[in-house]
């Protein structure tokens, strides 16, 4: 479950980071989808990394509680 939850975690960082730039380059004027830059021309895997985006955002929201020391009270100065 660790390698689940790092990988899960990575794809998490690469959608936000990605979603970041796209904001950013909206208010530039500009199209920054980097996953669409590096994967366009592979629609279906365009589309397959966002969807694995997807999930592993829906697998950290339910596992979070679990897997988080943070929430769990180790290092949390509001525990």
């Amino acid at each position: 479950m660790k390698y689940l939850h790092m990988v899960a975690f990575l794809l998490l960082v690469v959608g936000g980071l990605n979603w970041g730039l796209v904001g950013l380059g909206g208010f530039m004027g500009s199209d920054w989808n980097v996953v669409g830059m590096l994967l366009g021309t592979w629609p279906m895997v365009e589309w397959a990394v966002y969807v694995l985006v997807g999930l592993s955002a829906l697998w950290l929201v339910i596992t979070h509680k679990k897997a988080c020391a943070m929430c769990m009270g180790a290092g949390n100065p509001m525990a």
